[in-house]
């Protein structure tokens, strides 16, 4: 594989904060790369500088010839009269037959083509983009960010298009679930350095981890012969009999020398402050129905929680999630029926337009401590700032020169310390480093009071959740079946939508004479990754379903008084979809060896 890009020696440096010190990489027209990192750590200023949006205070971007760069634009493009087949027609050159062929690989089709791009929903924005970006025939992407707003069956079909596509890809994503599915190497920005790792993620987080252990333990190896040595030399240099030996001694201690690690980054622990319990339902409804002065999202809710619940709210962007999260917190008045909290609930909301409440003239410790609750101590609330990447001098930065990420984490923060009963979440991991998203996740595992949330960041759902709304087609229901079993649903039904529409998805452009020898071999290298990316699935289901039956047979097990209808009807459930899984395995595994 040939190098299609390096970067050479880049320094960048923002004031006195340094973002890379002589960083280099190296990128090939296979290589499909995570790219991770804290916040501030530079993933997306490097996206810039190999885009040419930004420019390295020093050293070299190489480009080879045979690079054919795009990138997923993070500004509209598009005019406000422009239909999605005027728009991409006009950005890219092409030709409409071949525009609404892409197109619809994003499940752009039909009058989705002749819709006004102004009027689809931001995650059918992106779909565009994500089109558009494609009719250039790149064979090297950059991705900043992609997941953020995307519904879940948006960042399916996007995963469908990765596992696909024949060329390379550096990807920034918090959402560890993505880049597993997606990437085979991993890239991260630390202390103004740059890693490149052969695998995945996980693998790579566990190389680091033990890499790091085997150091710590080499150092301390070395320091403890260090203190022996110098107690030798202490008790006997000051003896004639001794001072040769100790002066020997002394030698050693200076050829022995320590492993320097990098700038120790501490582990992100988000702790929110303890609230009471409470039993009960904490939320009911009856024949609620939301939506806005001009239009009906949705009718006939029955929908009822219990204290305790972390509820997950789901479904494509504009069917109404963020509508009925916002009727919940009061923000939008109910178009009928009604909706009651339960006793001593006290919500607090989190949307991305309470950034704009913020008061320009506070400083960070200010907001926190006007919005933190009487019984939270100075320790909990620095604490909580410092969970958030607001440290040292950052806890007096003005509100008025806070970037739009650190002013979305500020609200975030100020929130988790009001020490209110019940949390309305809209996406609350954008502008989160996915150390810090798996904090905030496993912090609301443990909250004992009420959730609502949107995300479709499935790491953090499957951490957080532990009941599913589904938003969709002007209702809202209780979903019956695990997270698991929702994005499986959802994986299945992309995948016969795609099969049907494609048969198979290998070919992408009609040839006039019939494919060559070359394209066939494409195509053929194509399925194999399909069909290995679909065993990987597959193999990964299985293990889900199985651990949560092996889990509820052993509390059954353990617990007698447990038993109940609901857990046995459940475990003959997932025997069933073990059993299918195993089916599918063998037919995918069959057609591999075809």
């Amino acid at each position: 594989m040939s190098a299609i890009l390096q970067l050479k020696e880049i320094n960048k440096r923002f004031g006195p904060r340094v973002i890379f010190d002589n960083a280099s990489v190296t990128l090939d027209s296979k290589k499909k790369t995570g790219f991770i990192g804290r916040n501030g750590a530079g993933k997306s200023t490097l996206c810039k500088i190999i885009i040419g949006q930004d420019t390295a205070d020093s050293g070299k971007v190489i480009q080879s010839a045979d690079l054919r760069l795009s990138y997923l634009e993070q500004h509209d493009l598009f005019t406000p009269e422009e239909t999605v087949l005027d728009f991409l027609m006009r950005h890219t050159g092409q030709e409409a037959w071949r525009c609404g062929k892409v197109a619809g690989r994003f499940q752009l089709k039909h009058d989705l083509l002749h819709t006004c791009v102004k009027n689809l929903s931001g995650g059918y924005q992106t779909r565009v983009k994500l089109t558009s970006m494609l009719l250039r025939e790149p064979n090297f992407l950059i991705l900043d960010e992609p997941s953020n707003y995307l519904d879940l069956k948006t960042l399916i079909l996007l995963e469908e298009f990765l596992e696909d596509f024949d060329g390379g890809f550096l990807i920034v994503s918090h959402d560890r679930e993505f880049l597993k599915k997606t990437c085979d190497h991993t890239l991260e920005a630390e202390s103004g350095r740059l890693m490149l790792y052969p695998g995945t993620v996980e693998e790579y987080l566990t190389f680091k981890a033990e890499q790091q252990a085997q150091i710590i333990s080499y150092n301390q190896t070395i320091e403890s012969k260090r203190r022996q040595l110098q107690a030798f030399v202490d008790r006997f240099h000051a003896k004639a009999a001794k001072a040769a030996q100790a002066r020997s001694k002394m030698k050693q201690i200076e050829k022995l020398k320590t492993i320097d690690l990098a700038e120790a980054q501490s582990n992100v622990q988000i702790r929110i402050p303890a609230i009471q319990r409470r039993q009960g339902p904490a939320f009911t409804c009856e024949d609620l129905a939301i939506g806005y002065p001009e239009k009906l999202v949705a009718k006939d809710i029955q929908v009822e929680v219990d204290h305790g619940a972390h509820v997950a709210v789901l479904g494509d962007n504009g069917q109404g999630k963020t509508t009925f999260l916002r009727t919940l917190a009061a923000d939008l008045a109910p178009k009928g029926g009604k909706f009651k909290w339960g006793f001593g609930c006290e919500i607090a909301y989190y949307a991305q337009h309470v950034v704009a409440r913020l008061n320009p003239t506070d400083d960070v410790f200010t907001h926190l401590e006007r919005h933190a609750a009487h019984a939270v101590t100075r320790q909990e609330l620095l604490a909580m700032a410092g969970s958030f990447l607001f440290k040292d001098n950052d806890i007096k930065k003005p509100v008025s020169v806070l970037s739009g990420g650190e002013c979305a984490r500020l609200c975030l923060a100020g929130l988790l310390l009001m020490k209110y009963s019940v949390l309305l979440l809209d996406e609350p991991t954008n502008h989160l480093d996915f150390e810090t998203v798996e904090a905030l996740g496993a912090a609301l595992r443990q909250f004992p009071g009420t959730v609502f949330f949107i995300s479709h960041d499935r790491t953090f759902v499957n951490m957080v959740a532990t009941q599913i709304v589904e938003v969709n087609n002007g209702a809202v229901i209780h979903y019956p079946g695990s997270y698991a079993d929702y994005v499986y649903r959802l994986e299945k039904q992309i995948r016969q939508e795609l099969d049907v529409k494609d048969g198979g998805r290998a070919e992408s452009v009609p040839k006039a004479n019939g494919p060559s020898d070359y394209h066939l071999r494409k195509q053929r290298e194509s399925a194999k990754r399909k069909l290995a990316g679909q065993i990987k699935r597959c193999e990964e289901q299985q293990a889900v379903y199985r651990k949560e039956k092996d889990s509820l047979e052993a509390e059954m097990a353990a617990d007698p008084a447990k038993w109940n209808r609901e857990l046995t009807d459940r475990c003959t459930t997932l025997a069933a979809l073990i059993q299918e899984e195993e089916h599918r395995w063998i037919d995918l595994n069959e057609q591999m060896e075809r």
